[in-house]
């Protein structure tokens, strides 16, 4: 996988990194020294060919290994995050970068039918997502059962459910956030404990899904 951009960088993996590709005008001595101190394999290149590469790349590029999903049984906080089937890694990215800034550890995502961890999304969080834990689970609904055997109460989130102001969150809480054009899949829906919403006043009545989730994530997690 490559990702690419000073921030990203600075939060990887050392152990992670295969090689560096950096500009020939790249000036950053901080990361230079870095890469040099700790004797990363690197290349310099002209920056046009580093843009066919990836687009937008501040001038370093980065080989790293596939990322590595993680296992329900890592859950060790009160606050969790699950995505059913979200498609658009941009808001994936928006939503790990939200969830990390107020302490959120893991994000469940199911294995099929949903966006994945890729050099976008690793761009969009902004280098946070190495402080969180993405998990992968054949099946939404058995990883829902597996949180409530845990004490976790499942909150969906949808149009037409309870003020999110009026709700008495439990101590320890996972938060459901579906799909940008479907939302919750229906048995999901049915197997949350309550469904919480955000109140429209506009013409629009939907938020995008990472702005709905970064609202209710600051909401539950204070």
């Amino acid at each position: 996988m490559r990702v690419s951009g000073k921030n990203v960088f600075n939060e990887l993996d050392i152990s992670k990194i295969r090689k560096v590709y950096l500009s020939k005008s790249f000036k950053d001595k901080d990361i230079l020294n870095y890469i040099k101190d700790n004797k990363i394999k690197y290349v310099l290149s002209d920056s046009n060919v580093m843009d066919k590469m990836v687009r937008n790349n501040q001038g370093i590029i980065v080989e790293i290994d596939d990322y590595s999903y993680f296992d329900l049984d890592v859950i060790d906080d009160d606050f969790v995050i699950m995505l059913d089937h979200l498609e658009d890694p941009h808001n994936f990215g928006a939503i790990i970068r939200t969830a990390e800034s107020i302490g959120v550890k893991n994000i469940i995502i199911p294995k099929d039918r949903s966006v994945m961890v890729t050099e976008t999304v690793m761009k969009t969080s902004a280098g946070t997502l190495n402080h969180v834990n993405i998990i992968r689970v054949t099946n939404l609904v058995n990883a829902i059962n597996y949180l409530k055997d845990k004490g976790f109460f499942i909150y969906g989130a949808e149009a037409d459910g309870i003020h999110y102001k009026n709700v008495n969150y439990s101590d320890k809480k996972c938060l459901v956030v579906g799909s940008e054009g479907k939302g919750l899949s229906s048995v999901v829906r049915n197997n949350c404990d309550e469904i919480v919403s955000l109140p429209m006043k506009g013409h629009i009545n939907s938020l995008n899904a990472s702005v709905a989730a970064g609202i209710l994530i600051y909401e539950m997690g204070n």
